[in-house]
């Protein structure tokens, strides 16, 4: 598309994805990788959290979680989720929508050695999202959990990544007078190429 340049030119979605974490990395005060991410139970009602990007790959974006969760029940279920990252210094936002699958094997091994000790503790300690009757339980679920796993647990199996391989991404950036500007980038699936299309503010 002709006009599609500046700070929306790239020849893949991830490229440009890649390009404005970069720049929010910069100038966002904190979390330039949170991302507001939507699924739906089984009744069909939406739910919304944030949670943290970690990896923009060729195909897909990749986020981490434990497999107990309301999420990711919601996301085992529907097999689909979108999400929106918004940097209010920037400007600008991307939505994704896309069909989710686990990303439960050496990636997720790697990302989960990679977190602090504290937080690979706290992963084997939280039933995330079971009712917890107070913080000191929590603790001192850590702390069992620190005697028994010590000071390099292994993954735990109910804790892992999902990645999302969109079927939609759009680009949206701030203009003056409320003229935002908006690209969409679509596919029915990773074979086929994009279709880029503008769409009015």
């Amino acid at each position: 598309m002709a006009d599609r340049d500046g700070k929306f030119a790239g020849d893949s979605p991830f490229e440009i994805v890649r390009a404005w974490m970069a720049e929010a990395e910069q100038a966002e005060p904190n979390d330039a990788n949170a991302i507001a991410l939507s699924t739906v139970d089984a009744s069909g009602m939406p739910n919304a959290r944030m949670v943290l990007l970690k990896d923009v790959e060729d195909d897909a974006f990749v986020f981490y979680t434990n497999y107990t969760s309301a999420k990711a029940g919601e996301l085992d279920s529907a097999k689909k989720a979108a999400f929106v990252m918004h940097w209010k210094s920037l400007r600008r936002q991307v939505r994704v929508r896309g069909d989710v699958e686990k990303e439960n094997g050496p990636k997720a091994d790697a990302y989960y050695a990679s977190r602090s000790l504290k937080s690979r503790l706290g992963a084997w300690a939280s039933d995330q999202s079971a009712p917890l009757d107070s913080r000191a339980t929590l603790m001192a679920e850590v702390a069992k959990v620190t005697a028994k796993h010590g000071h390099n647990p292994k993954r735990p199996p109910f804790w892992g990544g999902y990645r999302i391989i969109p079927t939609e991404v759009e680009f949206w950036a701030d203009g003056a007078f409320r003229l935002h500007d908006r690209f969409r980038w679509t596919r029915l699936n990773p074979a086929e190429p994009w279709e880029i299309v503008r769409l009015n503010p």
